[in-house]
């Protein structure tokens, strides 16, 4: 029995010395987001493999892709034509109708969806009525969309309410931001932002009211040299942004030993919540939405671990803090 006593003394002790035991960490949050939110064959296969590993995304949409080409001048941008975007236009009305029925299940799994603005231009010089406009023009496209494209009568119930309270992120195209981006997203009641860039994973900062949160630097490849962990980064870095079909599988197993790796360092270290962007294009024959797919499968199911969305990510964080916040 003294024995014992004196074994179960060492053994707190040594807890003290090395800081909680692993069983007492908080979980380790994934956040995995989407960018542009555009074909509806990469809706589907996202919504099932949350579906299939208890996870929950955020899809930042640009609104540009619930206008059918042919009224694509009812839009128009800061200091640009009407009928101009970066990313184009739903080809047909069919094609916005089915990513409008996405968009609605989404949100009912319990994902975020999120503005990504309309017509993807870089704001880097917008004022902050620039930033205004185009939350007020995201809005409304997504607020007038079901009739606009002639299935009034689809609407959901709480549709509206969604369009107006629901849509709560924002991430800036191209990462780009300008001083008075912050002002009009409190304004247009935004309540985080995801277009910063981090040195490795990091912890949301607070700014005017706006929760801040970036993308991280990870390690990658041979050289293990920081990118940011993003598809498009990673397609740039292998192939110099051309499609490399034959080398394919080798990008997805660079791309997932990234994740994996990064994961892996926050899991058994300090559990900083990991963020992981994509876009809606399989970039190099589908490379990098395969490496996110693997590490999703892998690890969103387990007990510690929470595949979550940005906002699911503030309220674990707020608790894990012992803080509680309104409005998310």
């Amino acid at each position: 029995m003294r024995c014992l006593t004196i074994l179960a003394l060492v053994a707190a002790i040594c807890g003290l010395a090395g800081g909680a035991r692993a069983t007492d960490k908080p979980k380790q949050l994934v956040m995995i987001s989407f960018d542009g939110a555009g074909p509806n064959g990469l809706w589907q296969r996202s919504r099932e493999l949350a579906a299939r590993n208890h996870a929950h995304f955020t899809y930042f949409l640009s609104c540009t892709l619930l206008i059918d080409r042919a009224n694509a001048k009812i839009y128009q941008g800061p200091h640009q034509k009407p009928g101009r975007s970066n990313i184009g236009f739903a080809q047909t009305a069919d094609e916005a109708r089915e990513r409008l029925g996405h968009i609605w299940q989404a949100h009912l799994e319990g994902n975020d969806i999120s503005s990504h603005t309309c017509g993807h231009f870089d704001g880097k010089d917008w004022t902050s009525a620039d930033w205004t406009a185009e939350f007020r023009s995201f809005r409304e496209m997504l607020g007038n969309a079901w009739t606009r494209l002639g299935v009034a009568d689809q609407q959901p119930q709480g549709w509206q309410d969604f369009v107006a309270t629901g849509i709560r992120g924002f991430r800036a195209p191209y990462f780009s931001t300008s001083p008075g981006l912050v002002a009009a997203e409190k304004a247009a009641g935004i309540t985080y932002d995801a277009s910063l860039v981090t040195k490795g994973p990091a912890m949301p900062l607070m700014e005017a009211g706006v929760i801040r949160f970036g993308l991280p630097l990870i390690p990658e490849g041979p050289s293990q040299k920081p990118i940011i962990a993003m598809d498009y980064n990673l397609y740039i870095r292998h192939s110099r942004g051309t499609e490399d079909p034959a080398r394919s599988a080798e990008y997805e197993e660079r791309a997932y030993a990234a994740f994996r790796a990064a994961f892996d360092q926050q899991y058994d270290g300090d559990r900083i919540p990991l963020q992981i962007g994509l876009h809606f294009v399989e970039m190099n024959a589908g490379a990098y939405w395969r490496a996110m797919e693997r590490l999703v499968t892998e690890v969103c199911s387990r007990e510690d671990v929470a595949c979550v969305s940005y906002s699911q990510a503030i309220a674990m964080l707020d608790e894990r803090n012992g803080q509680r916040r309104t409005g998310l």
